[in-house]
């Protein structure tokens, strides 16, 4: 049996055991200590709560400091608390302007801003704005609200706060069903009637911004009892508002909750914490209110799944007061543990890491898959002896291994990662994406193809300076070559970030690991080595990727026909948006957008390209572009199934997914948690080939095209063994590059530096392939044309990125159609080209479609 086959077999042997697995149980995902006790030793039922500038702010708030409910004395305060970081204890001697309690307050970039709430008399409209700065504390004032309202809550989505809920007086008999908001962005912010949810009015609800939406969770009713008494329904029901699209009712509380410290987390989650369920109302006019009459548990809302989950315990019950972010803790100051009773501790609660242990088993089959790399390197070595060997492997690769390096080239570990998550969390909408690359094949072939094939040609920008001047193959390079080099420190940095949140391995390790091993066999292997590795990591991708599936089918009720159920029962198999909306993921977006995106690597990028010469003939190449085309198919449904398949798990068993995950390393985080000794260790093997597959091919193409575009075409006189020891010292020193560049991004966290580089030189990309447009399909079309079309489309593509809202899927359309109509039409305007095209166009003199070969 074939190694490549055999390394399959073991991991569908691998199932069998794996099915056996049992999924984790239920635990509890906080670690709770203490920060200094509020300075009123009596504590705060009702504070408001904030942030400013890494600083923690307490305002208000009512004292209780009699626990009996015959004689209640409430001191309703107007002091102002301050705990800086590293503080031991908090800074006093700020005021309100009057004593507040019970309104809302949402944290605002470098602001905490204070909505409503009441005194001892009356409820207030007002909203105040505090800043800390310099060591003091700067208060200034918001629009009003449109009503007078107190028991309220509020979410700050975006630029924008919404407040939903609250009682108008201290004598309304009713809840106010009010729900407003205050866009902070705009010049003169006035506040905005919305439509309220459908549900009962309430007050003192849990109000939440996640997900591109406003959460509504419980609260409680105001009644009048049989007697005329005061009377509370405490409340269950739940709502999201989107912008622009209103409300929708979603899963309810498992347990009522008003008054609960409620806060968003992570990507996809909203946190209530204890609360009051009722009961302590009920029991207000007992002889004595026991301690602990509030809510203790922490319960978990999914936004993806639409489920809830308990996922840990407070250390005493708390209502009447707000949770906020505060570094990396979440914080909970004040409130009630009793009814009555007021509490002057601060909790501090840190989200356990969700690490899986990553045993010898798993290192065992990590380390003998990367060795198994570094062999190959070292089998191809003895091959690489020219430049034509290095580069384009002695043009003796076969198809099928030339196609499937195309699929592993193209399938980055952040893909892997982010297909799965993607539909995890959404829908099918995104498989037109990969199914483009199919539609292209036959224009790839047929026409693309021949002209790269036929010259000879070892990068394909050398075709641009034949079609039109080096200073256009130059361009075409330099832009190729900055991509490239951002590319690598990226794909190599992300994958590192999530494969050590969810197995404990050191970030760095990651990094290194695949850095400097698949730089090491791309200098030893050259092309020929990253085509075969390549060919075993896309078997390893997509056996990993098979065997998940199967365990998640295993695991869930119904296996493959109740992911199936279920997926079409929550519409997650919904694949067709039929609009006009070129802002959406309409229909002939993701069709016609995708096409050109698809366009850009097929028909520009070195690192795709260089595949189609390594073959021995344009017949081979041609086999291997249809067999990347053919590959795609299934591999796209495998990776869209498994996405809806992590769905379906999550959903059956919601207090499995942790807050502290992001929803792009659900698929890590379900192979870590979920797969079982060994296998867990082929899985991960599976997202380390990812990110090497990407590496190798961008350190050996981007090799080629200094090597060629550059250094070999200006040094006409250098020997092919000098250019074949530059291209491997430059391998190596690209790949130390990129793995000190990742190493650079997870010291200091610029890797928004990085992404901005990135979208910059992407920026080029529509334009390299608006390029071989115009030189294939126009004859008159010159240099200086093509190069102001490559600018002009660069920057009208910047231009629609910063200041429309087309989306993404288009903008490689954009790029490309710019580039060559603004090229054409530039090209018009100096002298045609006076060499002769024969050859170089599809078009012959006499306007004819040209079969004559190059010679």
């Amino acid at each position: 049996m074939k190694p490549p086959l055999r390394l399959l077999a073991i991991l569908l042997l691998s199932v069998s055991v794996a099915i056996c697995t049992e999924v984790g149980a239920e635990e509890d995902l906080f670690d709770w200590t203490n920060l200094p006790d509020l300075p009123d030793s009596v504590g705060l039922s009702g504070p408001f709560v904030g942030t400013s500038n890494d600083t923690l702010i307490v305002a208000g708030g009512v004292s209780l400091p009699d626990s009996t409910p015959e004689s209640r004395g409430k001191l309703w305060r107007q002091q102002i608390y301050v705990l800086e970081e590293g503080a031991g204890s908090w800074k006093t001697g700020f005021q309100l302007e009057h004593p507040l309690a019970y309104g809302a307050g949402v944290s605002s970039k470098d602001s905490f801003i204070l909505i409503g709430g009441r005194d001892a008399d009356r409820h207030y409209r007002t909203v105040y704005r505090l800043r800390w700065r310099n060591g003091k504390i700067e208060q200034s004032s918001l629009p009003d609200l449109p009503k007078t309202c107190a028991l309220t809550n509020a979410a700050l989505l975006g630029d924008t706060i919404y407040v939903a809920g609250g009682r108008e007086t201290p004598s309304a008999d009713q809840a106010m069903k009010n729900f407003w908001a205050l866009d902070l962005s705009m010049p003169s912010p006035q506040w905005e009637v919305l439509e309220p949810w459908p549900g009962p009015a309430r007050i003192s609800p849990v109000t939440a911004a996640q997900d591109g939406a406003v959460y509504l969770f419980g609260g409680a009713e105001l009644l009048v009892g049989e007697q005329g008494q005061p009377a509370r329904r405490v409340l269950t029901d739940a709502y999201r508002y989107r912008p622009g699209e209103g409300w929708d009712a979603v899963a309810g509380l498992p347990r009522a909750a008003v008054a609960a410290p409620g806060l968003s987390v992570g990507q996809s989650h909203v946190l209530v914490f204890g609360g009051d369920d009722g009961t302590s109302f009920e029991r207000r006019d007992e002889p004595e209110t026991k301690p602990g009459g509030f809510r203790q548990d922490v319960l978990a809302y999914h936004t993806i799944t639409d489920t809830w989950a308990t996922v840990g315990t407070l250390p005493a019950g708390l209502a009447s007061t707000t949770a906020v972010h505060w570094r990396d803790l979440i914080v909970i100051p004040g409130g009630e543990v009793a009814l009555g009773r007021s509490f002057a501790g601060v909790g501090a609660g840190r989200l356990r890491p969700s690490v899986s242990g990553f045993g010898a088993w798993d290192y065992a089959c990590l380390g003998a898959y990367l060795l198994s790399l570094v062999g190959m390197g070292i089998y191809f070595s003895r091959r690489e002896k020219t430049t034509e060997d290095f580069f384009v492997a002695g043009r003796r690769i076969p198809w099928w291994a030339a196609g499937v390096s195309i699929v592993g080239t193209q399938t980055s570990a952040i893909s892997f990662m982010a297909i799965p998550a993607k539909v995890y969390a959404t829908d099918w909408v995104y498989l037109w994406n990969p199914l483009a690359a199919g539609l292209i094949a036959p224009l790839v072939v047929f026409v693309y193809l021949p002209f790269f094939r036929r010259l000879n040609l070892t990068t394909v920008y050398e075709y641009l300076e034949k079609r039109f001047h080096v200073a256009v193959r130059l361009f075409a390079s330099t832009a190729f070559v900055l991509f490239h080099l951002g590319r690598m420190a990226i794909v190599l940095f992300l994958p590192a970030i999530a494969l050590s949140t969810v197995t404990g391995i050191d970030v760095y390790a990651c990094i290194v690991v695949m850095g400097v091993l698949c730089t090491l066999y791309t200098v030893l292997g050259g092309i020929e080595a990253v085509i075969w590795t390549d060919f075993l990591q896309v078997i390893v991708l997509i056996g990993g990727a098979f065997i998940s599936l199967v365990i998640i089918a295993a695991n869930v009720e119904g296996g493959f026909s109740g992911i199936v159920s279920v997926g079409m029962a929550d519409s997650k198999f919904h694949a067709v948006n039929w609009t006009w909306d070129m802002t959406t993921t309409a229909i002939w977006v993701m069709v016609i957008g995708n096409i050109f995106v698809n366009l850009v690597p097929y028909t520009s990028d070195q690192a795709v390209v260089q595949r189609y010469f390594t073959t021995k003939d344009e017949k081979q190449a041609a086999k291997a572009i249809w067999a990347n085309a053919a590959l795609i198919i299934p591999e796209s449904i495998l990776w869209f199934g498994l996405g809806t398949a992590l769905y379906v798990f999550y959903k059956s068993q919601p207090a499995l997914v942790s807050p502290a995950v992001p929803t792009d390393t659900i698929f890590p985080f379900f192979i870590a948690q979920q797969l079982p000794a060994g296998v867990t260790g082929l899985v991960i093997a599976a997202l380390f080939a990812a990110a090497m597959s990407t590496v190798d091919s961008s350190l050996n193409s981007v090799a080629t095209v200094v090597v060629t575009d550059f250094y070999r075409r200006f040094k006409r006189n250098v020997s092919d063994h000098a250019c074949l020891t530059l291209a491997r010292r430059l391998t190596a020193a690209l790949g130390l590059l990129a793995t000190v560049s990742a190493i650079l991004m997870a010291t200091y966290q610029i890797e928004s530096l990085w992404d901005l580089f990135q979208k910059l030189i992407g920026l080029l990309g529509g334009s390299m392939a608006g390029l071989f447009l115009l030189g294939i399909f126009t004859r008159r079309a010159n240099a200086p044309g093509a190069l102001i079309g490559a600018v002009v489309g660069t920057v009208v593509l910047y231009l629609v990125q910063s200041y429309t809202q087309v989306h993404f899927f288009l903008y490689a359309a954009v790029g490309i159609v710019t580039c060559s109509i603004v090229g054409y039409l530039a090209s018009l305007a100096f002298p045609p080209d006076q060499r002769s095209l024969e050859g170089l166009t599809i078009f012959t003199r006499r306007g004819r479609a040209s079969s004559t070969a190059v010679t």
